[in-house]
């Protein structure tokens, strides 16, 4: 059959009759024959079929022709398909990984379930009459000692079955609210700052800080105690951007092992780090014209000299930011700069990531590399990042060309690092090293490759952020996102706790499975329904960047770094 198929594609050149096509979308709403659906069904199963396999086939003179999800090319000098790559790919041949939304098992479901039970509780909307809108004038002032006694005293049911449950709910309790014996007989060791001692909720939370490498059990101790609830939920759903709500825990379930305690404390000490140590909304909100604007030569020589750049996909799908060491000099910037520029790079790449690709690969270009070259600082700066405040973003990191005299340095980095990011990190010396990772085709040429592409920085141009001062667009709206929060936050509940009794004929596990399918599917419609709002919000809560003014970044988030290559290529073949 998919011969057949096959052989029908390229005698049709991949079109099918304009009659077809009539019937199928000019129609009006209504019931569709039977013949038309079926014949419709097997053109796009050949679309599929063929266009995976028959790569390279000649075609004639079409410069360009779309089938979702990819756009194809042909090439001039030969006249074969070729796919353009374009946002974030969604090619079937790259497995989503273990542990996110669309690959869980029951077991890290189930995790996920006890982790939103724990943030819920947290932003103090556990339950519906609690909830209120972000954004909104409404304000769920509950202290955070009285929500982690609500959690400690949350029992859900009765039910044998449900004993687990509770039990791992109370735990959750007992790391938010101690009784106060607990407190005297189990001394914190990292204490409260003076000035926050006074405040009740400052030892709300006695947390472990073994292993605390990155100071947060610190960070989650003032976040509760400086924050209420509905600052904390405020504090969550402006870091969710246009990210799947489950997808972001579970970056940090995955980072802290599937344990809770530990990636609730972790999460909440990011969301203190981005608000009110790095400022991450004011960044990602000045753009480049804010920097330019206010003279910050500092931050904008960096962007200005390309040190690091993000362009193209490695064979996986990632996303690539390129860092040329060479460029970068000890003491040339503040270190309050550089921090800003890599929150910045990493804040821009994160637009980049998919549902199905949601790292990043990083290519520290060596060449040329040499002590003057060394600072430590923002080596221990990136690390903190990655372990501590963007968990489970980077995918592959390669040191390309890295001369003799790194092999004493990397000794000292390599014992900074947690092993499973030092596992990602990989030596490459030759072209033939990096193509384990990158295609031939998109090694850019200072690094050897055939790609004839350079970074070439354009200013901010007049005029190109006046949609900052739109607030009452922007108002608009944040009132939509916060009810369809809102309604995520309500479906949410239900998928943890609402399950119909079974009716005459039904076993109870036959309908939570499909009680649970059609909650996960609203649920998800929701989230997409949350991505695409923020992309509406886009234009008027953060500075347009170089990727914007390329057309890397779409107004809608589409992603293409080939893009403007591939119109070229056509304009050629046509004209």
């Amino acid at each position: 059959m998919f011969r057949t198929f096959s052989l029908q594609y390229q005698a049709a050149k991949f079109r099918y009759s304009s009659a077809a096509r009539a019937q199928v979308f000019n129609n009006p709403p209504g019931p569709r024959p039977r013949s038309t659906i079926k014949s419709f069904a097997i053109y796009c199963c050949s679309c599929i079929f063929c266009l995976q396999n028959l790569e390279g086939v000649e075609l004639g003179t079409q410069p360009s022709f779309t089938i979702w999800p990819s756009t194809w090319t042909i090439q001039p000098e030969s006249g074969k398909i070729k796919p353009r790559e374009m946002s974030a790919p969604t090619n079937p041949t790259i497995p989503i990984p273990p542990g996110r939304p669309e690959t869980l098992t029951k077991e890290e479901e189930a995790k996920l379930k006890e982790f939103w039970i724990a943030v819920l509780k947290v932003f103090g909307v556990a339950n519906a009459d609690e909830a209120t809108l972000t954004g909104g004038t409404g304000r769920n002032d509950k202290t955070v000692q009285q929500v982690a006694e609500d959690l400690s005293a949350t029992a859900i049911s009765e039910d044998p079955k449900k004993k687990k449950e509770e039990s791992r709910k109370s735990k959750i309790g007992s790391l938010l609210y101690r009784s106060k014996k607990e407190k005297e007989q189990q001394p914190v060791s990292a204490p409260v700052p003076a000035t926050l001692a006074s405040n009740p909720a400052a030892e709300v939370a006695k947390v472990d800080e073994k292993d605390d490498k990155h100071g947060q059990a610190k960070d989650f101790k003032a976040a509760l105690a400086t924050q209420t609830p509905t600052e904390l939920r405020e504090a969550f759903w402006s870091m969710v951007k246009s990210d799947n709500p489950d997808a972001l825990l579970l970056r940090f379930l995955r980072a802290r092992k599937w344990d809770v305690e530990k990636a609730l404390v972790m999460m909440v000490a990011t969301m203190q780090w981005r608000a009110n140590e790095m400022k991450v909304h004011e960044v990602v909100y000045k753009g480049e014209s804010g920097p330019v604007a206010a003279g910050d030569n500092d931050f904008m020589t960096q962007l200005r000299m390309g040190k690091s750049f993000l362009h193209g996909w490695d064979k996986a799908g990632r996303p690539i930011c390129h860092v040329r060491v060479k460029l970068h000099k000890a003491g040339e910037q503040s270190e309050e700069s550089l921090e800003r520029y890599t929150v910045y790079i990493m804040e821009t790449a994160r637009l980049m990531l998919s549902s199905q690709v949601d790292t990043a690969a990083v290519v520290f270009n060596m060449t040329g590399f040499s002590m003057a070259n060394m600072d430590y600082a923002p080596v221990k700066f990136l690390i903190k990042c990655f372990e501590a405040h963007y968990p489970e973003s980077l995918g592959v990191c390669l040191v390309h060309k890295a001369p003799w005299i790194f092999q004493g340095i990397w000794s000292i980095i390599k014992g900074w690092l947690d092993p499973v990011v030092a596992s990602k990190i990989h030596f490459t010396k030759t072209n033939e090293d990096l193509e384990q990772f990158i295609p031939k085709e998109h090694i850019i040429k200072e690094l050897g490759g055939p790609e004839n592409w350079e970074y070439m920085f354009q200013e901010p141009v007049a005029g190109e952020d006046v949609a900052l001062e739109d607030k009452e667009s922007l108002a608009k709206l944040q009132e939509e996102r916060a009810e369809t929060v809102k309604r995520y936050e309500e479906l949410t509940r239900t998928w943890i706790n609402e399950l119909p009794r079974p009716s005459a004929g039904e076993t109870q596990d036959a309908l939570e499975v499909l009680s649970n399918s059609k909650i996960k599917t609203e649920r998800l419609d929701v989230a997409k329904s949350l991505k695409e709002g923020y992309w509406k919000m886009d234009k008027y809560i953060r500075g347009r960047t170089y990727y914007d003014r390329t057309g890397v970044i779409g107004p809608d988030g589409r992603i293409d770094f080939y893009g403007p290559k591939a119109e070229q290529t056509v304009a050629v073949a046509t004209s």
